[in-house]
């Protein structure tokens, strides 16, 4: 927000000074938008976040234990971007911080929220999530569902807008995931090295091609009997994928390659049930 000028705080201080019986006349709208501007407010943020166990509880309980969210904190992301004045650039300074961060935030002059976020320099916002074990416990009972989670990637882009209009969160991204691991003990499979790229990527990798385009809407929707739902549409998921082995057993049993790789117009709808 604007700061007021010294002209405007001695004229405030004065009129403080007047006799309690003045009249008070209510400044319009108009006026007070001269006297505060319209720049919005930016945050400038660097973090990392660690949660020893969450637990999720209905009758039974989702468990995932040693979470941890960062930085990447690696120099190797996205590997097959070879130019080394690039890589330098955008990887070549590694943190186990979120950081690199601007989010500007702005209200529209229709009321829309618009929440921009933006790396601080020409690098993209690198992220790595790790976890523990994830199970399912029962009263008695209990299944390891994985275990070895790791994924770090960069953010290229990332918009978030809550529309008056439509009541609707839009969620506009560009996210890379460069390596994911994770074990999934109970069907005894193994993932390594999975990449997720934007569906340019393989014929053309280079930092705006990194990130797959995700574009979303969130709000309160119906359900088939017309009761309230978490509603979810997904307009475009555009992607490359590859998988550098898949382990059953133990063994690896080869690797996967999709190529342009297009999810639109799907719908989600999302509620509790008794």
């Amino acid at each position: 927000m604007k700061r007021l000028n010294s002209g405007l705080l001695a004229l405030a201080i004065s009129a403080a000074s007047v006799s309690a019986n003045a009249e008070l006349n209510p400044i319009d709208d108009a006026r007070m938008g001269n006297i505060t501007g319209q720049a919005g407010v930016t945050i400038e943020l660097e973090t990392k976040v660690s949660i020893d166990e969450f637990i999720y509880t209905d009758e039974g309980s989702l468990s995932i234990k040693d979470i941890r969210i960062g930085g990447a904190n690696r120099t190797d992301l996205f590997e097959e971007i070879t130019d080394p004045a690039i890589r330098n650039l955008a990887f070549g300074t590694t943190s186990d911080l979120i950081d690199n961060i601007k989010i500007d935030i702005d209200i529209a002059d229709d009321g829309d929220a618009l929440i921009n976020v933006w790396p601080l320099t020409a690098a993209p916002i690198d992220f790595g999530v790790f976890t523990g074990e994830w199970s399912l416990q029962g009263t008695t009972e209990s299944t390891l569902l994985a275990n070895n989670f790791s994924m770090v990637g960069a953010v290229t882009k990332l918009r978030l807008r809550v529309d008056t209009a439509t009541d609707k969160l839009n969620i506009d991204t560009q996210v890379g995931i460069s390596d994911l691991d994770v074990d999934i003990p109970f069907l005894a499979l193994g993932i390594r090295d999975l990449k997720l790229t934007g569906d340019q990527y393989l014929e053309n990798p280079g930092i705006l091609t990194l990130g797959a385009e995700v574009n979303m809407d969130i709000y309160k929707g119906a359900r088939a009997d017309g009761s309230d739902a978490l509603a979810v549409d997904l307009a475009t998921f555009n992607a490359d994928m590859t998988v550098g082995q898949v382990l059953v057993g133990g063994t690896s049993i080869g690797s996967l390659t999709i190529d342009n790789l297009s999810v639109q117009d799907t719908s989600l709808r999302i509620y509790g049930h008794p």
